[in-house]
C-alpha cells in the first residue's frame, strides 16, 4: 500500500484516507508520497486518446490504494464530479493564431468558471465519500485570493457531512468572486471577509495554520483543508497535464512546454510531479506577475517575502508558495531535514537562500518571467484586437511568460495555462478594451445571475479574526450537531 508522510520529516506515516481528510501533517508539513509513481512509455501509448475522465482514472489509480477507494467508487467519485461541467471535453485547447504552436488550455468550464473546480470538484466529493462511510462529519477551512473559495463553496454547497469556512481579503479580489460566495443561500456555507490584511490571502493562511496548531480547537471541530495543502488538490492536478500533453502531440516521441499562471507554486507543483512522473515536458514556464515570489525563487535561487502588490491577475497576488516546497523535496532526494531547515531559516529570517547545488537541481527545466500590470492589460487588448480572443489577465500573464522566452523552443509545442473565465474581471477587461460595454464573450451567465441574488456574509477585522472564528465556528458547530441530534 503507498503511504504518504510530511515533506518535514515528524510523525508517522498515513494511508490516503488519512492524509486526504487532516490535510496538513501532524508535524504541520505538506503531505506526499513515500515515492512517486514512474510512466512507462507503454502507458503513455496506452492513455493517449482516452477522455479527461478515463485517463484521472488512470493516473489517479497510481496514487489510491484499492482498499481504500473501489474502481468503481473511484470512477462514480470522477464521473459525478465533472457531470457539470460546461463542456463535454471538460478541458478544451484553443490554437493561437498569432504564434507557432501555441495553445491556451481553458481550464475554467466548471461550475465557477476557474481552474480551481478542476481539483475541488473532485477531492471535495471524496472527501465527502469518506465522511459519509465513516458517518463523520469536517469543518473544511480555506483562504482565497479570489478562486478557491467559489469553488469550495460551490462543491460544499447543501453536503450534510461538511461544513466551509472560506475566507478572504476584503477588497482585494473581484466583486464577481465574492458574489460566487456569498450569494449561495446553504447554511453550510460561511464566508468571510477580512479586513485590513497587509499580505493579503497570506496572512489568512498564518491564521488557519494558528487554528491547526490549536488541537483541542481542531479536534473539536474536525478541521481540515482543500486548499492546495491538501495532497488531494496537487494529485488531481497532474490529471490536466497529462491531458492537455495528448491533445497536442502528435507522438509521444515528442516534448512539450507549458506556461503556468503561479502564485502558490500548486498548479505548476502538479506539472512538475507529472514530470518527474515520466511525462514529456521540457520546460516549465513559471508565470508570475509583479509579486514575482517564484521569479526570485528560479532567476535567483531565493525564497524571500516583499511587500504584496495589487495586480489585475489577483488569484496569484500571493507572496509564500508553499508548495514549492512539496516539490523541493522530491528534488533533493526526499531529504526532510533540508527541507525543514531552508523552512525554518525563512520563518526565522523572512530569507533562505538556496544552495548553489540545490539551486542547480531544483532550477533545471524550468524558466520564469515577471509581467508587469501594463503588459498585461495591453496583452489582452492585443489578442483580442488580432485574433478577438479574450484572455483573462492570468491566461494573459502565462503568454507573456511564453512570450519571454523569444521563440528559443524552435518547433516544440507550447501550451498557456488560462486558469479562469475573463467574465470575472470585467474591470480589467474594460481597462484593456478601453470600453464601458464590455462583449458577450467576457460575460458568463453564473456572474450575471450573482448580481441580482442577496449576499450572506460574516465580516472581520484581521486584527482578531482567530479569535472571532474560533468564537463563530464552535457556535456553529453546537448549532449543527444539535440540529443533527
Amino acid at each position: 500500500m503507498l503511504k504518504y508522510v510530511s515533506n518535514k520529516g515528524g510523525g508517522s506515516s498515513v494511508d490516503f484516507e488519512t492524509a486526504i481528510l487532516n490535510g496538513f501533517a501532524s508535524d504541520g508539513g505538506l503531505y506526499v508520497p513515500e515515492k512517486l509513481p514512474k510512466i512507462t512509455k507503454e502507458q503513455l501509448v496506452k492513455w493517449k486518446g482516452l477522455s479527461y475522465t478515463k485517463l484521472a482514472f488512470e493516473v489517479l489509480s497510481l496514487f489510491i490504494d484499492r482498499s481504500i477507494v473501489s474502481d468503481t467508487e473511484l470512477k462514480e467519485i470522477i464521473n459525478e464530479a465533472y457531470g457539470s461541467f460546461e463542456k463535454e471535453e471538460i478541458i478544451p485547447l484553443h490554437l493561437l493564431k498569432s504564434r507557432k504552436d501555441t495553445y491556451v488550455m481553458e481550464l475554467f468550464y466548471g461550475p465557477t468558471i476557474s481552474f480551481k473546480d478542476i481539483g475541488l470538484a473532485f477531492l471535495v466529493n471524496l472527501v465527502n465519500f469518506f465522511l459519509k462511510r465513516k458517518n463523520e462529519r469536517l469543518s473544511l477551512i480555506v483562504a482565497t485570493t479570489g478562486d478557491t473559495g467559489p469553488a469550495t463553496a460551490y462543491f460544499t454547497a447543501g453536503k450534510s457531512n461538511l461544513d466551509a469556512w472560506v475566507l478572504y481579503p476584503k477588497g482585494m479580489i473581484t466583486e464577481e468572486q465574492e458574489r460566487q460566495m456569498t450569494t449561495l443561500p446553504h447554511a453550510n456555507i460561511h464566508p468571510v471577509g477580512v479586513y485590513n490584511c497587509p499580505d493579503g490571502g497570506d496572512d489568512l493562511d498564518l491564521v488557519i495554520g494558528n487554528l491547526y496548531k490549536n488541537k483541542t480547537f481542531k479536534e473539536k471541530l474536525k478541521l481540515s483543508s482543500v486548499n492546495s495543502i491538501n495532497w488531494g488538490r496537487v494529485m488531481m492536478q497532474t490529471v490536466h497535464y497529462f491531458y492537455g500533453y495528448f491533445n497536442v502531440v502528435n507522438s509521444i516521441e515528442e516534448q512539450v512546454n507549458i506556461s503556468v499562471p503561479s502564485g502558490g507554486f500548486g498548479n505548476l507543483c502538479a506539472g512538475a510531479l507529472a514530470r518527474e512522473m515520466g511525462l514529456p515536458i521540457k520546460t516549465l514556464v513559471v508565470a508570475n506577475n509583479e509579486n514575482a515570489c517564484l521569479h526570485r525563487i528560479f532567476s535567483e535561487g531565493v525564497f524571500s517575502k516583499k511587500a504584496i502588490i495589487e495586480t489585475p491577475s489577483s488569484a496569484i497576488d500571493i507572496l509564500i508558495p508553499v508548495n514549492f516546497w512539496r516539490y523541493l523535496y522530491f528534488k533533493l532526494g526526499q531529504d526532510a531535514t533540508k527541507i525543514k531547515k531552508y523552512w525554518n531559516t525563512f520563518k526565522e529570517t523572512g530569507i533562505a537562500h538556496f544552495s548553489e547545488e540545490d539551486y542547480k537541481i531544483f532550477k533545471k527545466g524550468f524558466s520564469s518571467n515577471s509581467a508587469t500590470a501594463k503588459e498585461t492589460v495591453s496583452l489582452i487588448k492585443d489578442i483580442y484586437e488580432n485574433e478577438k480572443y479574450l484572455l483573462d489577465p492570468h491566461g494573459a500573464v502565462a503568454l507573456l511568460a511564453a512570450d519571454s522566452l523569444n521563440n528559443k523552443f524552435g518547433n516544440e509545442k507550447m501550451i498557456c495555462l488560462a486558469t479562469a473565465h475573463p467574465a470575472k474581471f470585467p474591470a480589467v477587461l474594460k481597462k484593456a478594451l478601453n470600453t464601458q460595454k464590455l462583449p458577450k464573450v467576457a460575460k458568463h451567465h453564473s456572474i450575471e445571475t450573482a448580481k441580482k441574488r442577496c449576499q450572506k456574509l460574516h465580516t472581520c477585522n484581521h486584527s482578531h479574526l482567530e479569535e472571532a472564528l474560533i468564537n463563530a465556528m464552535e457556535t456553529n458547530w453546537q448549532l449543527t450537531n444539535k440540529k443533527v441530534l
